[in-house]
């Protein structure tokens, strides 16, 4: 199947709106095993949507002990506030270093983004204890011009500055389209420019830059320790998403170069799985212990 017909982030606004940082702060990363190992909850969204407790009692017994969540909207985490939410993974041994947002740019009555009801998001993420909000996905509408990516970035840099204040970190999350030259500058390029280091950080999507055609390791060189997060998440030989150590990104790689990225926490995500997701995230929770 097309990949691109397999893909519909756009469903992330959807779920999310149904469901309900830094470097410069934190020690580097030694990653000790299983302990370390995160899952962005997007893998298991309609899961999440029907039995959000049952779920992540699940994901705890396959051994995960880090979420990353893609269920915020207004006040509440796939149906639960902040203190139960942030109980309810305590219970379980589960830590929530991280949690995705929309920008609200193109839908500008929706509560929770960047743009609008940001300051109380500030405040549910410090209730719920997380450490880094996300900017998980750009609509369509958001990414056209050169233009788009700077009203982007202006925006960054506000919620950076509000995120910094309640000492809490600003992350970008990417996909492909970040990498594709718009009058001859590439987006990615320009929000890294453009937003102030010292206000956002970067979440590598390890699929979509490399899927993009961009060595993650070289991204690390060019800007070192501006990579603290990571989606960890394998290509098959044609293109589609697989379980990490099933396909072809050349992980131990990337992994031994994690020093240069500034990692802190790294989630398995897989946004389409042919298996049943739970069955998936097992896979790659097994093999993904052999890169750290």
């Amino acid at each position: 199947m097309n990949i691109d017909k397999r893909i519909d982030r756009r469903n992330f606004v959807k779920y999310a709106g149904f469901f309900s940082a830094g470097t410069l702060l934190l020690p580097s990363l030694t990653l000790k095993g299983k302990d370390d190992i995160g899952v962005q909850l997007y893998t298991v969204r309609d899961l999440m949507g029907s039995d959000p407790k049952g779920t992540l009692e699940k994901i705890a017994k396959i051994g995960y002990r880090k979420v990353e969540s893609a269920g915020y909207n207004e006040g509440l985490f796939y149906g639960m506030k902040p203190a139960e939410f942030k109980k309810t993974l305590k219970d379980l041994k589960l830590d929530l270093p991280s949690s995705h947002y929309m920008s609200g740019i193109a839908t500008p009555d929706r509560k929770g983004t960047l743009t609008n009801g940001w300051e109380k998001a500030v405040d549910d993420a410090k209730a719920a204890g997380i450490k880094y909000m996300v900017l998980a996905y750009l609509t369509e509408e958001e990414r056209k011009t050169l233009d788009d990516y700077k009203k982007v970035a202006e925006a960054l840099n506000k919620a950076g500055e509000i995120c910094k204040a309640n000492d809490i970190r600003l992350a970008y999350h990417n996909h492909d389209f970040e990498f594709q030259p718009i009058d001859g500058t590439i987006p990615y390029d320009l929000l890294l420019k453009e937003v102030a280091p010292e206000l956002m950080d970067m979440e590598l999507d390890l699929y979509w830059s490399v899927k993009a055609g961009h060595d993650p390791v070289k991204l690390f060189n060019e800007n070192p320790e501006r990579f603290p997060l990571w989606h960890v998440k394998d290509m098959d030989t044609a293109g589609n998403f697989s379980e990490v150590g099933t396909g072809t990104i050349d992980f131990q790689t990337i992994f031994d170069n994690r020093k240069k990225a500034g990692l802190k926490h790294f989630f398995v995500e897989q946004d389409v799985t042919v298996k049943p997701p739970l069955e998936s995230i097992g896979i790659s929770y097994k093999n993904v212990k052999e890169y750290i």
